[in-house]
């Protein structure tokens, strides 16, 4: 997930996320139009899946969760990875 400068969640499944972002932020060509004048954007969940199906389905999923569910798992992975 991507946090725009507004505060709005962006999910989206990339097979590298460094440079997904970098697209998106305007430095590589092939970003989403939906982030375009919404930076500074900042990588703020990822979560690694075995394949493309399941990566889909889990962005499907997070997709549906309202955005305090977003912002909790921001907040557990931040805690999991700061410990």
């Amino acid at each position: 997930m991507i946090r725009t400068a507004s505060g709005q969640l962006y999910t989206g499944i990339s097979v590298n996320p460094e440079r997904r972002l970098r697209q998106h932020k305007g430095e590589l060509k092939g970003g989403a139009k939906a982030l375009r004048g919404k930076g500074p954007l900042t990588l703020v969940f990822q979560h690694t899946y075995v394949d493309r199906a399941s990566a889909s389905k889990a962005e499907y999923q997070l997709k549906q969760l309202s955005k305090a569910a977003k912002e909790q798992l921001i907040s557990e992975q931040s805690w999991k990875t700061s410990t």
